[in-house]
C-alpha cells in the first residue's frame, strides 16, 4: 500500500531503528520501550514480534479492501456518466430503482442479513444504560484532553452565565454582574423543578434542605416539604441536618446541590445554594483522527503519550492563564453518603473512548519489513489498545472502565467487509496482549455511503464487540457529495440538509441499532454542534436528539455539555426508545430509496452569479481559515471565524464538504477555475486580517505561491475529484510535513 504521508524515496532509513523486521523512528520506539512497556510486564522483543505479525497478517487486507473501494468508485463515476447529468440527477421511482439495482450489481449494496440481537457484555453503564451528553477532544493537545475528561460535572450557573442563554447584559461594567446572576439562579430554579419537582412549592421558596430519617425534606419557610419522587435523593455529603450537598438523580444523571452560607452566592440566597452541579459529558472520545494533526513519529508519540496519562490517570500539564500558572490533572472521584448513611462514590471523569484513524492512511512513524509506511489504523489498534491494558489490568490511579473492557471508535468505514476486517484485527490484538475475546469494543461511526445502506450488515459483523453506532453526518456530506460526483452539480450547502437523503440517514441510524438490541446495551448518537458560542440556538435544537431516541449526542465543549445535560433530565430516552421499539422496527431497506436519492440541482440549474459567487466565498474562506492552522501550525480542529465573524468548530469533516463541493461545481462548470482561484485569494486576505492580532501567524497573501497552506487549500479543490472518497488527509499529511520540512532549515 503506498504511502499518502510521504514517499518511501523521501524517508531516511538510516534515522530508523530495527525492531524485529521493523524499522521505527527512535522517538516512538523510546516511548514504547521506556514508558509503555515496563509497568506492564511485556518485553520490547514480544510487542514487536506481535506489530510485525499484525501487519504481516493485515496489511494485505487493509490494501485489498482500499482497492475494492477506489474501483466501486470507478464503477459509480463510470454509470453516471454514461447515464448523463438529466436522468441521474431526478429521484422519479424509475431512476431510485435503477440506481439500487445497479449498487447491488457491484456489492456496494450487500445482502439483506436475517434479524438479529446484538450481544456485547462487559459494558459500563456510561455507555450500556446512561443517557447524556459525549464531547470529542484531540487527544494530542493534553490540556483540552483533560478538560474533556473532567467535564463529567460542571457547573449549571457557570455555564448559563457565560452563555448566552442567559440574555440580559452586563450592567456593572465588568465584574459580576448581580442582575444577570439573578437571571441564572431563577432559570436554574426552574429547571429543577421540572427535573427533580417537590411534592408542593418551587426550589426558588426553599429556604432550607435536610435529610431526615432517609428523606429529603425542605423548607418552604411557614411550611415544609419533600420530593415529589423520594427516589430521586441520591445522597449527601457532610452533616445530613444541614448538608454540604445533596446528590439528586433524573433519567439515570445526577444532580448536585451544593451549599455555602459563607460563599459569594450562597451567603445572598435563601437556601445558601452556592451552586448547582449537573453530571454532563458522561462519555468522551479521546480523538487520534478527525482533530488531529498527526503526521510523524514526533505526532503520534504525543498522541499515544497523553492516552498513556490518561489510562495511567497521571496525565497532568500546566499552562499560563491570566498572568497565573495552572495545573491541570484529572479530577478524583466524588465520595457521598447514601440516603441511609452508607457510604458510595462516583466517578468524577467521562468514561473515554478513543477514536483511532481508519483504513486509508499509512504513517512514517514505522516502516514495514519492505520499508513502507505501516497503516496507521493497524499501529493505533495496537497501540493504543497495549496502553490501555493499565486500565483493564488496574495499574492505574484512577480507573477508567469498571468492567475491565477498552472503547475503540473506528471511523471512515465502508459497508461490513470493512468492519469484519476491524473486528479481526481487533481479535487478533485481544490474542496478543493476553486479553478476554471481545473486551476491545467497537464503535461505528456511519458516516459513509456505503455503510449507511448496509448498516445492519456491518452491526452484525461486530454483533459481539458493537458498543456504539452514530451520524456523523459532515462527513457524511463529504461521502455523499464525492459519491455523485459525476452525477450532476449539488445543491448549495444549506440546502443539503434539507433533502431526503439525510433525513433518511439520521432516522434509519436510530430504527436500525433499536431493531438490532441497542437499547440498554450501547449508544446511538448523534453529530456535532458547530457552533460553540451560540448556545442558545444549541439548547433550543439539540433537545431533538434525545427526543429522536439517540442516547447520546456531541456536543462542542464542557460548557456545552452541561447545558446539553439538561435535556436528558426532561426526555427519558429509554423511554424513547421503548415507544419506537414498539411502533415499527425497521431495516435498512425500508429507507433505501431515501438513502440513494442525490442532492442534485435541476438541470438547467438556476443559480445566479451572486449567489454562486457567495457559496465560493464562504467555501473558501473556511476552508483556508482551517487549513492555514492545519498546516502552520498542526492544529487539527479549532475555532474558525466564517466569512461573517461567526465562529464554527472546524475539523477534516467541514474541509471535506467544502472543498468537495467546489470540486464538484468545477467539474459540472457551475464555475470557472478563474472564480475559484480568485475567490481563494480575496478570501485568503480576509484570513488574514481574521488571524492579524496573531503574532506567530503566518500570512498565506499576498505571495500566495509561497505559502503551503494556501498550495494546500488550493490542491484540496482543484485535486479534489482524485482524492479517494474524497478525504482530506493524504494532501493535508503531505503538506505539513513539507511545512514541517521548511521550519526546520
Amino acid at each position: 500500500m503506498p504511502s499518502e504521508t510521504q514517499s518511501a524515496d523521501d524517508i531516511n532509513h538510516n534515522s530508523y531503528l530495527e525492531r524485529n523486521t521493523l524499522h521505527v523512528a527512535p522517538v516512538l520506539a523510546r516511548f514504547i520501550e521506556t514508558e509503555v512497556l515496563p509497568d506492564l510486564g511485556v518485553s520490547g522483543e514480544q510487542f514487536w514480534q506481535n506489530f510485525s505479525a499484525l501487519l504481516a497478517e493485515f496489511t494485505p487486507r487493509n490494501r485489498d479492501l482500499l482497492a475494492d473501494r477506489a474501483a466501486m468508485q470507478e464503477k459509480i463515476d463510470q454509470w453516471y456518466s454514461q447515464r448523463g447529468q438529466a436522468s441521474a440527477a431526478r429521484d422519479e421511482s424509475s431512476e431510485i430503482d435503477q440506481q439500487i439495482e445497479f449498487l447491488k450489481s457491484i456489492n456496494y449494496i450487500a445482502d439483506e442479513v436475517d434479524d438479529f440481537t446484538i450481544a456485547t457484555d462487559h459494558a459500563d453503564e456510561a455507555i450500556a444504560r446512561i443517557a447524556g451528553p459525549q464531547l470529542v477532544v484531540p487527544v494530542k493537545n493534553a490540556r483540552y484532553a483533560l478538560n474533556a475528561t473532567n467535564a463529567r460535572w460542571g457547573s449549571l450557573y457557570d455555564a448559563l452565565y457565560g452563555s448566552n442563554i442567559i440574555q440580559s447584559t452586563d450592567s456593572s461594567q465588568g465584574g459580576y454582574d448581580p442582575v444577570r446572576g439573578a437571571e441564572v439562579i431563577r432559570f436554574a430554579r426552574a429547571h429543577l423543578d421540572h427535573a427533580v419537582p417537590l411534592a408542593e412549592g418551587s426550589h426558588a421558596d426553599a429556604r432550607a434542605y435536610s435529610v431526615q430519617d432517609g428523606q429529603l425534606l425542605v423548607s418552604l419557610g411557614k411550611t415544609s416539604t419533600t420530593l415529589a419522587d423520594s427516589t430521586q435523593l441520591a445522597g449527601y455529603t457532610g452533616n445530613p441536618s444541614a448538608p454540604e450537598s445533596l446528590l439528586l438523580k433524573k433519567n439515570q444523571l445526577h444532580i448536585e446541590l451544593q451549599f455555602d452560607s459563607t460563599g459569594n452566592i450562597g451567603s445572598d440566597d435563601k437556601a445558601n445554594i452556592q451552586d448547582i452541579i449537573l453530571e454532563s459529558a458522561i462519555t468522551t472520545i479521546q480523538d487520534c483522527e478527525d482533530s488531529v494533526a498527526a503526521v510523524d513519529a514526533e505526532d503520534k508519540t504525543e498522541v499515544y503519550r497523553n492516552w498513556l496519562g490518561l489510562m495511567r490517570g497521571d496525565l497532568n500539564t500546566s499552562f499560563n492563564k491570566g498572568g497565573e500558572l495552572k495545573q491541570r490533572g484529572l479530577n478524583p472521584d466524588r465520595p457521598y453518603h447514601s440516603a441511609k448513611g452508607e457510604p458510595f462514590s462516583l466517578s468524577g471523569r467521562s468514561l473515554l473512548l478513543v477514536r483511532n484513524v481508519g483504513h486509508l492512511m499509512t504513517n512514517p512513524a514505522v516502516l514495514d519489513s519492505h520499508q513502507q509506511p505501516v497503516p496507521e489504523g493497524i499501529m493505533d489498534g495496537i497501540v493504543t489498545a497495549t496502553i490501555a491494558l493499565y486500565d483493564m489490568q488496574q495499574k492505574n490511579t484512577l480507573a477508567n472502565s469498571t468492567t475491565g473492557s477498552m472503547y475503540i471508535v473506528k471511523p471512515k468505514m465502508h459497508g461490513p467487509e470493512e468492519v469484519q476486517f476491524t473486528c479481526d484485527l481487533f481479535s487478533r490484538i485481544e490474542q496478543q496482549l493476553g486479553l478476554p475475546e471481545n473486551r476491545l469494543k467497537l464503535g461505528i461511526m456511519d458516516e459513509e455511503r456505503r455503510t449507511s445502506l448496509n448498516l445492519k450488515a456491518c452491526i452484525q459483523a461486530a454483533k459481539d464487540r458493537v458498543i456504539f453506532i452514530n451520524t456523523g453526518f459532515l462527513d457524511r456530506t463529504g461521502d455523499e457529495i464525492h459519491t455523485a460526483m459525476h452525477a450532476g452539480p449539488i445543491l448549495p450547502k444549506e440546502a443539503i440538509k434539507d433533502t431526503a437523503w439525510i433525513k433518511a440517514y439520521e432516522l434509519s441510524n436510530v430504527a436500525i441499532g433499536l431493531a438490532c438490541g441497542f437499547s440498554g446495551r450501547a449508544q446511538i448518537g448523534k453529530g456535532m454542534w458547530a457552533m460553540p458560542d451560540e448556545m442558545l440556538a444549541m439548547f433550543e435544537t439539540k433537545d431533538g436528539h434525545p427526543k429522536s431516541g439517540a442516547n447520546c449526542a456531541w456536543v462542542p465543549s464542557p460548557t456545552a455539555a452541561t447545558l446539553h445535560a439538561m435535556h436528558y433530565h426532561i426526555t427519558d430516552v429509554l423511554a424513547v426508545q421503548k415507544d419506537l421499539i414498539q411502533q415499527q422496527v425497521k431495516t435498512n431497506a425500508d429507507y433505501r430509496r431515501d438513502l440513494v436519492s442525490l442532492p442534485l440541482m435541476s438541470l438547467p440549474h438556476d443559480l445566479d452569479q451572486a449567489t454562486i459567487q457567495q457559496q465560493l466565498d464562504n467555501n473558501n474562506q473556511g476552508i483556508l481559515g482551517y487549513v492555514v492552522r492545519w498546516i502552520n501550525d498542526g492544529v487539527g480542529c479549532s475555532k474558525v471565524p466564517n466569512i461573517h465573524n461567526v465562529g464554527l468548530m472546524e475539523d477534516r469533516a467541514t474541509l471535506r464538504i467544502s472543498s468537495q463541493h467546489i470540486a464538484n461545481w468545477l467539474h459540472h462548470k457551475v464555475c470557472t477555475e478563474e472564480q475559484v482561484r480568485d475567490s481563494l485569494q480575496r478570501m485568503a486576505l480576509v484570513v488574514d486580517q481574521q488571524n492579524a492580532g496573531d503574532k506567530s501567524y503566518q500570512a498565506m497573501g499576498p505571495a500566495f505561491e509561497e505559502s503551503i497552506a494556501f498550495q494546500a487549500a488550493s490542491a484540496l479543490i482543484f485535486q479534489g475529484k482524485k482524492q479517494p472518497s474524497g478525504y482530506t488527509e493524504p494532501l493535508l499529511h503531505a503538506m505539513r510535513l513539507r511545512q514541517k520540512q521548511k521550519d526546520t532549515r
